[in-house]
């Protein structure tokens, strides 16, 4: 009898401890979950992903500014089109082909346990995409300078890198207020993209734009403008008139090569005050991010020293 009392007792002692064990590895995985609100709704995500594929610019510098190295990058196939200053914080990737239209393929043979995908480009394969992998789906193209700084938020979050890039954003804010300090102008200063195909001025509601606005320089197109993209004619850029006009270049040749023929090219302030600035379009438009911010701010201290 008293073997038997033992022999429970013991068995008992043995279940209670398994069962004690499951709660608190329950409790540990809750401990674990982290929730964000992306574009599809809310994401949550459990483990730490230690193989990460993104699919715009900007993510990368997210995860370069918090020293994380995604697997897996759409780089237009092409890995100079991210910045030095990001390049130079991460580990070579693998390319999985084009920004706009990604290879489903090469995202799964890299076995990501997360991807971080554009809500304008990739939402039509997201999908494709969550059957590899968990996908937080964000704003990228198109994003203003507040809204990368919030994706960036989100993304710390979903890396398990909360503190870590909410200490990387403060930092950040702090060194362009830094940078305001100096770069003090009454000038106005206008960034466009230009190709064969036309001209592109970015808007306050753009990113670079954005940026510019961060760092109190003025924009000669107004500040309610909603459009962060805004096509633009010969006729457009005369009546925009900015006192510097910052260009990055798509193609060569392009329309500015037709427009510099024309005699009326000549009465645009930045050509009298010879204030036209070919500038990367990869840093100033393509890459979205706070690394990129801050080089951009560095063009611009270096563009105003000259002056």
């Amino acid at each position: 009898m008293k073997i038997e009392k033992q022999i429970t007792i013991k068995h008992f002692s043995t279940v209670l401890l398994m069962l004690l064990s499951t709660i608190f590895a329950s409790f540990t995985a809750m401990a674990q979950t982290r929730s964000v609100q992306d574009e599809q709704g809310t994401f949550e995500i459990e483990s730490i992903p230690q193989r990460i594929v993104v699919l715009e610019f900007s993510f990368v510098d997210a995860l370069a500014a918090v020293g994380v190295s995604p697997v897996g990058v759409a780089d237009d196939n092409d890995a100079t089109r991210v910045i030095p200053a990001v390049r130079a914080k991460i580990e070579p990737w693998e390319s999985v082909g084009m920004r706009s239209q990604p290879s489903v393929e090469a995202i799964a043979v890299l076995k990501p346990d997360l991807i971080i995908a554009d809500a304008e480009r990739h939402r039509a394969i997201y999908q494709d995409l969550q059957r590899i992998a968990p996908t937080l789906l964000l704003k990228s193209r198109g994003e203003t300078y507040q809204e990368n700084l919030e994706s960036a938020r989100k993304i710390g979050v979903a890396i398990g890198k909360q503190a870590q890039m909410t200490q990387r954003v403060d930092q950040h804010e702090k060194t362009m207020a830094a940078f305001k300090q100096y770069v003090t102008t009454q000038e106005t200063f206008q960034f466009g993209v230009v190709s064969d195909k036309g001209m592109w001025l970015h808007s306050p509601a753009s990113y670079a734009g954005g940026v510019l606005s961060t760092l109190g320089i003025q924009s000669p197109l107004a500040q309610s403008t909603q459009n962060a993209y805004i096509p633009t004619s010969f006729e457009l850029l005369l009546k925009t008139n900015p006192d510097w006009l910052l260009v990055g270049f798509y193609s060569q040749p392009n329309v500015m090569d037709e427009w510099r023929q024309n005699p009326l090219f000549k009465l645009l302030t930045a050509v009298k005050k010879q204030q036209i600035v070919e500038v990367s379009p990869e840093l100033w438009s393509l890459n979205r991010g706070m690394l990129a911010a801050e080089e951009i701010a560095r063009n611009l201290e270096e563009l105003l020293g000259r002056s």
